[in-house]
This record gives C-alpha cells, sequence and structure tokens, in this order.
C-alpha cells in the first residue's frame, strides 16, 4: 500500500502504458481534444515546435547556462549522502552523478559506511545496461526476496513510466539470474510469496485492467513456468477504482504473512488474508493500511474512526491486532500505539526486529518515537534529533534494531542518524556540506485565516533584513490533496538559484494535505475543493499584507494535484501573481477521467457521471475556465512525454486554448522522465534551471 501511495505524486499506476483516451465522447466544443493522442504524430509534431520556441526563450536567456550549470553541480555533487538500504546485513544505494546519469546500485559493509570515505562495490549499472541494451533504463526500486534476502525482483522503466519489467537478480553473484523471471512491461505490483513463486497483478490480457490502467487480477506466477500457466488466485471487478495489490509482511521473530488489497476506491480498500483455503476477506475499515509486522503483531494504520472489540481506534491513528486474530478469525480487540491530536499526524512507520519506529508531523515539525511491547502492553519513548525539522526513516530492518533516519530543514543541510531501536540515542553519521550562503536568512511560520477562519500555517524563508514593502520577489508553493503532507526539505537548488540572489520562498500547509491527519483531507476533498483554493489564496493575502511581497514580484508553482492547484488559481485569481509554474498537471478536470491514469481519483476529485460533482468539476476546471480577452500572467507549463499517470494531454491540451484566446504562455514538454521527470540527473537541472529562468524573468527585473 505505500507503494501504491507514493504513486500518487512526491508524491504519485498499472498496464502496458497509459490507456489511449476515446475522444468519441469528446465535447463538439473541444477543438483541442486531438492533443490527447498521447504519441501521435500530429501531436508530437505540435510538441516539437513548442519546445522550439521555449527552449529558444528559457535556454536562451543568458542566466540559463549558470543556472543549469549550479542545478547539475548540487544533482551530481560526490559529497551528498548516500541514503543507506540495509539488505542481507550490508548497506546498499542506489546512485546517480556525472559518470553514472541513470545510476548504479551498489553496497558496502555496515562499518565502511560510517567512514568518510566508504568502499562502494556496484552490483548494477543501469548506464550500462542501457547502452547494452538501447534503452533508457531507469530505476524503480527493487522487491527483495524474504527472510535471506539474497535475490530481489529488479523494476525496471524505460524512459520513466510507471510501467515496468521485472527481472530476477542475485545479489550475491551481481547478476540477473539465468533462466529467473523475467516478467515483460507493465504496470504492475509484485510480492514474494516463497523462492519459487512470486504473487502478480499485471495487465494479463483483455478484461484484466480497470478504467484507470490498474490491475485487478492477481496470480501466481512460478518459476520456471510462462505467464500463461499463472493461477489466478484473486479477481476483483472493473469498476474498481484503483485494482489489486499483493503484500507480504514478516518479522524479527519468523512470523510470515500474505496479504492483498482490492483497491475499490483511491481511499478505500478490502485487505484480504491469503490462506491455504484461498483469500479470506478481514474486517477491517475500509480507509486503512498495513503499516508491518513486528513480534507477531500486525500494525494498522486507519485513515478514519474504526471501533472494534469494544476499543475507538481514532482516525489517524497506529494500531495493533495480533496475526493469529486475523488467521482464527476471532474478534479484534486492537491496541493503541498512537493516536494524534489535532496538530499532528502521522508520517512513517517503519519495523526494526522487536521495535516500531514512528515519524510523526508536530504542526509540521518532525518528531520520532520508539515503541516497544511486552507483556504488559505497548510503551513509547521519544528520541531526541534537531527541532524545526522534517525527520524521515532512511531505513531499517527487522534483521536487527538498526535503522537510519534522515533530517532536514530549509536551512540546514540533510544529516544522517544512525539509531540502536533498543536504546533510541541517536548518533550522527554523516552530514552534507552546505549547498547555498545561508548567511542572513531566517525561517518563520505564521498563519493565514482562510474564508471560513480555520488558521492555514505557512512557512516563508526570507532575508532577515529584507525591506518589507513588498519588493521582495518571492515564489510560494503547495499540494493540497491526496493526504500528502509538504514539510520542511533542504532545496538546494532553491537555494542556490533563489534564495541566495536575496528573494523568497514559502511554503504553505492548505488543506487537502495530510499536515494534520485524515481531517485536514477531507475538509477539501470533492465538491469541498474550492476550501483549498482559498487556503491558498489567504496564505498569499497574508503575506502581501506582512509586505513580505506584493503580487507584481509573487510567483507560484506546483506539480500533479499541485498543478491542478496552479491551474485554478491562475484563473480565479490572476491579479494576485505575477509567475505561474505549472507542472506535470491534471487541467482539464471535465475529461480527466478518461486520461491516463484518471479514473484511479474520482475519490479525491469527483466524477462528472454525478450530477452535483460535475457542477463543481466544470466551475473549477482550469481548461474549461480560460477567458477570452482577460489579462493573466504569462504561465510556464512543463510536462513530460512518458507521463503514464496524469498524462501529458492536460498540459498540451491547457496551452492550446491559450494559444487559441492569443494568451501569451510558456510550453514545454521532456521527452523522457515519467510523472517526475527524472530520468537522469541532467533531465532534472535542465528543468529546475528553465523554471527558474522563468521565474527570474517574471519578477525580478523592472
Amino acid at each position: 500500500m505505500k507503494r501504491m501511495m507514493s504513486l500518487v505524486c512526491a508524491a504519485l499506476l498499472t498496464g502496458a502504458g497509459a490507456p489511449s483516451p476515446s475522444t468519441a465522447s469528446a465535447p463538439a466544443d473541444d477543438p483541442h481534444v486531438w492533443l490527447e493522442d498521447w504519441t501521435g504524430p500530429r501531436a508530437m509534431q505540435w510538441v516539437e515546435a513548442e519546445n522550439k520556441a521555449t527552449v529558444a526563450t528559457l535556454q536562451g536567456d543568458p542566466r540559463y547556462a549558470g543556472y543549469y550549470q549550479d542545478a547539475l553541480a548540487i544533482a551530481s555533487a560526490k559529497d551528498r549522502i548516500a541514503m543507506p538500504m540495509l539488505i542481507d546485513g550490508r548497506v546498499f544505494n542506489f546512485w546517480r552523478d556525472t559518470e553514472h546519469p541513470q545510476g548504479v546500485w551498489r553496497f558496502t559493509s555496515e562499518a565502511d559506511y560510517a567512514s568518510d570515505a566508504p568502499r562502494w562495490i556496484t552490483v548494477l549499472d543501469l548506464d550500462a545496461l542501457s547502452k547494452a541494451e538501447g534503452k533508457k533504463w531507469v530505476w524503480k526500486g527493487a522487491t527483495l526476496l524474504d527472510p535471506d534476502e539474497k535475490r530481489a525482483l529488479i523494476n525496471l522503466s524505460d524512459g520513466g513510466e510507471d510501467a515496468v519489467t521485472l527481472r530476477e537478480f542475485d545479489l550475491t553473484t551481481g547478476q540477473f539470474v539465468p533462466g529467473g523471471f523475467d516478467i515483460p512491461t507493465s504496470k504492475q505490483n509484485e510480492a514474494w510469496l516463497d523462492g519459487d513463486t512470486v504473487l502478480l497483478a499485471r495487465d494479463w490480457g483483455e478484461g484484466t485492467m480497470t478504467a484507470s490502467g490498474y490491475p485487478f487480477v492477481l496470480k501466481g506466477v512460478r518459476r520456471g513456468e510462462p505467464l500463461v500457466a499463472a493461477k489466478e488466485i484473486y479477481r476483483g471487478e472493473a469498476s474498481d477504482q484503483v485494482g489489486v495489490y499483493p503484500m507480504v509482511l514478516s518479522d524479527g521473530q519468523g512470523n510470515r504473512a500474505a496479504f492483498l488489497y482490492r483497491g475499490v476506491t483511491f481511499f478505500g480498500n478490502e485487505t484480504f488474508l491469503l490462506t491455504a483455503q484461498g483469500p479470506k476477506k478481514l474486517p477491517l475499515p475500509t480507509r486503512s493500511n498495513l503499516q508491518g509486522m513486528v513480534a507477531g503483531q500486525v500494525l494498522i494504520q486507519t485513515g478514519e474512526n474504526w471501533t472494534s472489540g469494544g476499543v475507538t481506534v481514532p482516525a489517524g491513528s497506529l494500531a495493533a491486532v495480533p496475526l493469529k486474530a486475523l488467521e482464527s478469525g476471532e474478534a479484534l480487540k486492537p491496541a493503541i500505539l498512537f493516536a494524534p491530536n489535532a496538530r499532528q499526524s502521522l508520517d512513517g512507520v517503519a519495523t526494526t526486529k522487536d521495535r516500531v519506529i514512528l515519524s510523526i508531523n508536530d504542526n509540521v515539525r518532525g518528531r520520532v518515537r520508539v515503541l516497544a511491547s511486552d507483556d504488559k502492553g505497548w510503551t513509547s519513548q521519544p528520541v531526541s534529533l534537531p527541532d524545526n525539522a522534517t525527520i524521515g526513516i532512511a531505513t531499517a530492518t527487522d534483521k536487527s534494531n538498526k535503522a537510519y533516519l534522515a533530517v532536514a530543514g530549509f536551512l540546514a543541510p540533510t544529516t544522517l542518524w544512525a539509531l540502536d531501536a533498543t536504546d533510541p540515542k541517536p548518533v550522527q553519521v554523516k552530514a552534507m556540506p552546505a549547498r547555498f550562503d545561508t548567511s542572513g536568512l531566517i525561517v518563520e511560520q505564521y498563519e493565514a485565516a482562510s474564508t471560513d477562519g480555520m488558521k492555514i500555517p505557512y512557512f516563508i524563508v526570507r532575508r532577515k533584513d529584507a525591506s518589507k514593502d513588498g519588493s521582495t520577489p518571492a515564489i510560494m508553493t503547495a499540494y493540497g490533496g491526496f493526504e500528502v503532507s509538504m514539510t520542511p526539505s533542504y532545496a538546494a537548488t532553491t537555494g542556490k538559484l533563489w534564495l541566495e540572489r536575496g528573494n523568497s520562498f514559502v511554503l504553505a500547509n492548505i488543506r487537502g494535505g495530510g499536515e494534520f491527519g485524515p481531517a485536514w483531507h477531507e475538509a477539501g476533498r470533492k465538491t469541498k475543493r474550492q476550501i483549498i483554493y482559498d487556503d491558498f489564496t489567504a496564505v498569499a493575502k497574508d503575506i502581501f499584507a506582512r509586505g513580505f511581497s506584493s503580487p507584481r514580484r509573487f510567483g507560484i508553482y506546483g506539480g500533479s494535484n499541485g498543478g491542478l492547484l496552479m491551474g485554478v488559481e491562475f484563473n480565479q485569481h490572476r491579479d494576485l501573481w505575477n509567475a505561474v509554474t505549472i507542472q506535470v498537471p491534471l487541467l482539464d478536470m471535465i475529461r480527466y477521467e478518461q486520461i491516463a491514469a484518471g479514473a484511479s481519483w474520482v475519490d479525491e476529485y469527483g466524477s462528472v457521471a454525478v450530477p452535483e460533482e460535475k457542477a463543481f468539476l466544470e466551475k473549477i476546471s482550469p481548461y474549461a475556465n480560460i477567458r477570452k480577452g482577460v489579462k493573466y500572467p504569462m504561465p510556464y507549463i512543463w510536462t513530460t512525454t512518458k507521463d503514464d499517470r496524469v498524462g501529458p494531454q492536460h498540459a498540451r491540451k491547457f496551452a492550446a486554448r491559450l494559444k487559441e484566446y492569443g494568451l501569451p504562455y510558456l510550453f514545454y514538454e521532456d521527452t523522457a522522465g515519467g510523472h517526475s521527470g527524472d530520468a537522469d540527473i541532467e533531465q532534472g537541472a535542465r528543468l529546475q534551471a528553465m523554471q527558474m529562468v522563468y521565474f527570474s524573468r517574471a519578477l525580478e527585473g523592472e
């Protein structure tokens, strides 16, 4: 389930590629529907012409070369922290730099990792593999075979799509297994049932994919047998908004169990335990996720209130139930491990050999606790770490009680801390050098009153001595959807290219996100969504009222669902910003269900099949609400051809509508990179540099 949720954004869906949208039901007054032809020759010719004009403008700007070199140097710096993965007693890391732009998977010993210059051994070189096979392979992770962790299914994407090829890899020899699992490209979800069987949901052929392009049929694939011989284990429904996801949980005491999710809606699951008699539906709330297992206790994070066995678990909590109770079918009496207050949310859960590590947002500041259980119940112990930062669990393992935590703030470069969960006194083991000059910069947190009086927190990073006359250029971002939290981070490129020049940066924690748990998200779901846009506007107005910036000097940006946010704000409050960057966005909310994986997000946005929801979508749809003859700021819209999640169609049509109305815009579509634009480090540097040139041109000039 963690993997499914990560596909939202950051954030971020399955099939052999983005489904080709049907134009049969296209509105008669939509002259740009032909741009929905994902890779059609006419559409790609249009993209090529638009790219040429935008590249000439942005890459032709004298600032571009310096911005690009700075961004590339930051992305490829040799003294970055090699973020760890604890596997089979070793520390693995996936690494990209100028010599390996697509990356290498490598390992070192735990002892050597603690040194200043670890000796890395490469097990998989994606640049070499790509050259040998004539592909642009992009790393999408590895699924390990538990418990010995000697084998893995490597997820390889061609150009950055969500669709992947699965190949069995031997971590001991550093080679793909001859005659091993080699599963062709699809959007697919997998888990090892045992050393010779893979639980697999994928495109099995006609009638096995939902409208959003997810697989809803789970089969067991046996070693040495062709896919056509795979035996069906479970079948959802074609009408499901998401699909089927297998999961295998194990713990340090040797307990092991296989589960599957049926994603009826994006946030609503049916959870099954796989038994010898077949899948067994579990009496768990629909809005809940399994987060691991320790000492035979299955951890469950709730997205709604759950009452069972006389215990009520509040929404946003973490609870535990015995695996034996799930297997026997006895009444569940959950133990509550963590319940948030109104300004907290659970950000991450990891299990070690016999402990549970929690990362928590407390008024958008990171906290960590370590939980342990005994015959008397569960105990909780806080972990002392730097304040005013985001704290993430970098890696943990159930083979020991070791873990690593990553800590970062707006002005504090990322540090890595080693933790023994049995005696949680973290020790800093790595620190990233500063990438930009922070002298004179401060971070402040304020609150803005939204239209309903709710206090919306935001952070501003600015020069302490900056004039409060509205003259400071500032850029602001937010997300506002899918219960995704936006927290402080060390954005080195933004610092180098923007803050060093005396400008300001703002992060708004608007509703729709997960900063304060499920209720913060629910407040802006479906037809309640306008409050998200009101929150964003309220933050901007509060900034102007304090004199930190002004509409002439103010720019906004966001991607994916945040791109939708930008499109709405572009229409609704065009007088509040002078620059709007719209990244890999949803913009045609009337047809979004028919484009790429759009049908999976009905639980977030609503559907045009429901009259009330259709009326609201028509009201806020950025593509539908551009007006001819109205003055707008010139937006910069960028996307990628390989985005098989949201799809480039939204961005194309939005730009084409602006062109139709004679309105200024910049449009750029990168041919690789998928939804996150991360095919290699050069692409990331290019996109960052082009965006910062756009903001500099719009906000810093006279």
